[in-house]
């Protein structure tokens, strides 16, 4: 009997979703818009004065000014690119790699399963912001290498999780019993073990995503980040590093609304991937 269930379509996927689910993944598709359509949601320019310096929020600029006439809410827009392209590209190297390596191991055994099961306790092991903000400051504030950092730093979880589930695969009858009568590891891997474990490793690449973007605006808030990207944890390294921030009343749109954005945006990713969680492995929901 199977343990895990074949990839479902996304209409299934959407009515087996919680309303937090649901909530969470309207306000990741609003998102996605805002950032792929950004010039046509702000009338001001992200990376010039547009306005007088430290504007409340009003009509003309809808979230206030920075310290530089910027606007605000054109800042927020564009950064959500910065956002989103770091947590899809972290998700696509680390979750994908990742479940390649576990499935790789699995399926071979032997002193490679015990090779890379090493390996991946030693990156588990390792302080992962330390190693990274030397990383990000020897390899250079880029928005690439920020990436492949990330990635670098997040394979191990999905790779750890990813073998566990091919190695309890391959104890099903149905496997032995193809592999008895003749099937390559091609086809088992093409037929059975993708479409089983693609569900898993999914998940992981929405929780990837969330702790990129996370990891990525700290990064940004210590000024190790891309320095022209004007992403969100840039915006908020700006504001709390000017002077008298906390005793005037410039943090209620300068720093407030970044953070909230960003916390959103997180937010959503933690509560879609606990759903999508459930979906993949119907023993979480029992």
């Amino acid at each position: 009997m199977r343990t895990m269930k074949i990839i479902p379509n996304i209409k299934s996927v959407w009515y087996n979703l919680n309303i937090s689910g649901k909530i969470a993944a309207l306000i990741l598709i609003l998102l996605m818009i805002m950032a792929v359509f950004a010039p046509f949601f702000s009338r001001h320019p992200h990376h010039r004065s547009s306005g007088p310096p430290l504007e409340p929020p009003g009509l003309t600029h809808l979230l206030g000014t920075d310290e530089l006439g910027v606007d605000i809410w054109a800042m927020i827009c564009f950064g959500s690119r910065v956002s989103l392209a770091v947590g899809l590209g972290t998700a696509l190297l680390a979750g994908l790699g990742g479940g390649i390596i576990g499935m790789f191991a699995a399926f071979k055994g032997g002193w490679v399963d015990r090779f890379f099961m090493r390996l991946i306790d030693i990156m588990i092991a390792l302080p992962n912001l330390p190693v990274m903000i030397v990383l990000a400051a020897f390899f250079g504030p880029s928005l690439l290498n920020i990436i492949i950092v990330l990635a670098f730093f997040s394979w191990s979880t999905t790779a750890r999780v990813v073998r566990s589930g091919a190695l309890s695969l391959k104890e099903q009858p149905y496997i032995k019993m193809a592999a008895h009568y003749g099937a390559g590891p091609l086809y088992l891997l093409r037929k059975h073990f993708i479409p089983e474990l693609l569900p898993i490793i999914m998940v992981s690449m929405v929780r990837l995503a969330g702790m990129a973007i996370v990891t990525e605006a700290s990064l940004a808030f210590l000024g190790l980040g891309d320095p022209t990207s004007r992403s969100w944890g840039l915006i908020i390294n700006h504001a709390v590093n000017f002077r008298g921030i906390y005793f005037t009343e410039f943090w209620k749109w300068w720093l407030f609304y970044p953070w909230l954005f960003l916390t959103l945006l997180v937010t959503s990713l933690a509560l879609l991937g606990r759903d999508l969680e459930r979906i993949a492995d119907p023993r979480i929901g029992k």
